[in-house]
Formats: structure tokens, C-alpha cells, sequence
């Protein structure tokens, strides 16, 4: 594989301030590492050859703090940008992280807090436009329930969706270069999240007033963690183009959020997802979120970076490799992969009734094809294992 392996700014790879920067917290135990500062958190993704940088509007500026010390904060984070050439990729709102919000945010029952939480994303919106993030994640963390009793389901949704069409209608009138992107988890922190999936989230979409503002920003382990496909998932997402961004990392099914270095662990389904984005239309941030085992130190967590970055690189080069061998064309012909790019009945029309219901098909013949998935999926082995 003769590949590039070392990232430039091109490849559009994005980290999260409170990725590399995680200081090893977990449910059972407090940090394990100092955290980084902001300014060597950006000097850090340069030097990794890293593109883009994304925040909670409480990892950058102080929550509470006077509007005087949080603009400080925010002047010196656009002045490393300015620096070093680091794009701000992506912002978003901690909507989960203080104790008001432990019955939800928007989906809160109590109504004032619903409105302290649209009040402090608007505020953040401003921040994100003002550092010309293109695209505004919303991950509901504490949207859902415990107990099942304490929501009605139908009227969570309809302020998801009055929270979501009021942030759309702010961006409209505002003019503000922003798309949405919502992000979907089936648990945790919550026993039961609203809207869990990549398919219940793009079904929700539909029903806002500016769907079209509104896209996905599916991750790798929440859907894992459903037991799901990430690969079809994004797939649809891609079909239905509602891929705005996405988050890469690697996780155990069945485990809690893990939020491992992405190539970690799904090898197999990480070179499907990759040959997937690398032969679509998707132009967007490759954007890490994971973090570095807790048991990591110093120069470890640069290491876990530059790992995500090298992994997606390798795989893509994997993935050209495999497009190019006459193997697994021909195998792929033998699968008839192809002819599923072809029109079955076309448009309706009696005509075309006519012309189907007079047609003789060879069941048994058709019962008895083999289609070759056997040595296609041996192919994707092999290509992975360098065979």
C-alpha cells in the first residue's frame, strides 16, 4: 500500500475540544490527566495535521462567568485560529451536563427550563456564526425518560419540534450560513432517549417546518450500541442526503458509550464506512469523537489523534485497492451487484402491468443461483489483512 498515511488540512479531519483534551473522568473515577488549554489543544491539532476544531459553548467559554470574561475566552480561541490555520469545523450546546437540565432540555416538563435551554443555544448559534461554523450539532443527551409514566411521548415531540423549528426560524432570520445536524442516541445518559436512531431522527426531520435546514450527524458507537449497522445507516442518511456531518469513533456492542480511538475495534465495518464516504458526494468533516483510554498520559492522547487520522487514512487506501481489483469485479458481477443499479418496473403505467404480468419467470432457476457473497466477503478479508 503506497498510500499517504500522514494527514494534511484537505482531508478535513476535525477533533472536539473535549476529545484529545478528555481528562480520563469516567462514572467510577475522577480525571487521570491535566486537561489542555484551549490555545495548545488548536496548536496541537496543526501540528497533527489536523483541519477543524469543534465546541460546546462550555468548553470555550466559562459557564456563568461575566460576559466580559467569557469574551475574552472567545477572543482567544479565534486568535489561535487565526494562527494556525485551524477552521472551526463545528459548534454545539452542553445541554446535558448541568443539573437543571437532568429532566431534559427541550423535552424538559418543566417549561422555563425549555426556554433557558433555547435561550442558551440561540446564544451559542451567535457564537458559532461568528466563528463561521457551518454546521450547528444538536445531540439531545437528556431528552427521554426513566420512567415511562413521567412523559407523554406526543407532546415530547411536538416541543422537540417547536424548539427545533424556533433555532431554524432564528438562523433563517439572522441569515446565518448554518445548517442543523441532529444527532441521534438510543441510552445514556437517559434509560430511554427520544428519537434513539438514525431512522427515527430522519423521520422526525421530515416533520419540522425547514427540513431542509435540518440534517443527521450520526456516530459510530451510538448506533452500535443499538445493535445497529452504522454502514447502512449512513447509507440511507446519504440517499436521503441528510449526511451533514459525522462523528468517528469505535465501540463494543452491547457496552456503554465507549467513544474508542476510531479503526479500534469494528475493523470490518469501519472499511465499509470509509469506501463508503471516500465514493460519495459527502464533503463534510471527518470528525472524531472519541477519546484517549483513560489510562493514557501526555503525549498518549496526541498518539490516540494521530491514530483516528491514520486508521481512516489507511482504510480509505484499502478501500481504492479493493475498488481496483479485477477479483472483486468479477466477483461482484458474479453477485450481481450491478444489475441492482437497474430500473426493475420503471415509472407506472398500465403498459408497463401489461408487459410484467405477461412475462414467464424460471422460478426454479431462480431458486437455485448462488451469488458469490461467499468470495466477495473473503475479498474484503483479504484486502484488510493485506492478503
Amino acid at each position: 500500500m503506497n498510500d499517504r498515511l500522514t494527514p494534511v488540512p484537505e482531508d478535513k479531519f476535525a477533533f472536539g475540544l473535549w476529545t484529545i483534551g478528555h481528562p480520563g473522568r469516567d462514572p467510577f473515577g475522577d480525571s487521570t490527566r491535566p486537561p489542555i488549554t484551549t490555545a495548545d489543544f488548536v496548536r496541537g491539532l496543526a501540528d497533527i495535521g489536523a483541519w477543524g476544531v469543534s465546541f460546546h459553548d462550555d468548553d470555550l467559554m466559562t459557564f456563568g462567568a461575566p460576559e466580559s470574561e467569557r469574551r475574552a475566552e472567545l477572543d482567544a480561541f479565534k486568535k489561535v485560529l487565526d494562527e494556525t490555520g485551524v477552521v472551526c469545523s463545528m459548534a454545539t450546546t452542553n445541554l446535558f451536563w448541568h443539573p437543571l437540565f437532568k429532566d431534559g432540555a427541550f423535552t424538559s416538563n418543566d417549561r422555563e427550563v425549555r426556554r433557558y435551554a433555547i435561550q442558551k443555544t440561540l446564544r451559542n448559534i451567535d457564537v458559532a456564526a461568528e466563528l463561521g461554523a457551518p454546521t450547528y450539532v444538536l445531540w439531545g443527551g437528556r431528552e427521554g425518560v426513566e420512567s415511562a409514566a413521567s412523559k407523554n411521548p406526543a407532546d415530547a415531540l411536538d416541543r422537540y419540534k417547536e424548539a427545533m423549528d424556533f433555532l431554524c426560524g432564528y438562523v433563517k432570520e439572522k441569515k446565518y450560513n448554518i445548517r442543523f445536524a441532529m444527532e441521534p442516541k438510543p441510552n445514556e445518559p437517559r434509560g430511554d432517549t427520544f428519537l434513539p436512531t438514525i431512522g427515527h431522527t430522519m423521520a422526525f426531520i421530515n416533520t419540522l417546518e425547514y427540513p431542509d435546514m435540518v440534517g443527521l450527524n450520526p456516530e459510530v458507537a451510538h448506533e452500535t450500541m443499538a445493535g445497529l449497522s452504522f454502514f447502512q445507516g449512513v447509507a440511507q442518511a446519504l440517499w436521503q442526503e441528510k449526511l451533514y456531518h459525522i462523528d468517528l469513533n469505535d465501540q463494543k456492542i452491547g457496552r456503554f458509550d465507549q467513544d474508542l480511538r476510531f479503526g479500534s475495534e469494528g475493523i470490518k465495518d469501519d472499511f465499509m464506512l470509509v469506501r463508503l464516504l471516500e465514493n460519495s458526494t459527502y464533503d463534510g468533516p471527518k470528525h472524531f469523537d472519541a477519546r484517549p483510554y483513560r489510562n493514557e498520559w501526555g503525549n498518549g492522547v496526541w498518539d490516540f489523534a494521530r491514530g483516528c487520522m491514520r486508521t481512516y487514512l489507511a482504510l480509505a487506501a484499502k478501500a481504492r485497492e479493493f475498488d481496483q481489483d479485477p477479483r472483486v469485479k468479477d466477483a461482484l458481477a458474479a453477485a450481481s451487484t450491478p444489475e441492482l443499479a437497474v430500473s426493475t418496473v420503471g415509472a407506472y403505467s398500465a403498459a408497463a402491468v401489461d408487459q410484467l404480468m405477461q412475462e414467464q419467470f424460471d422460478v426454479a432457476a431462480l431458486a437455485a443461483r448462488g451469488y458469490a457473497n461467499e468470495t466477495l466477503d473473503q475479498l474484503v478479508i483479504d484486502r484488510i489483512l493485506g492478503i
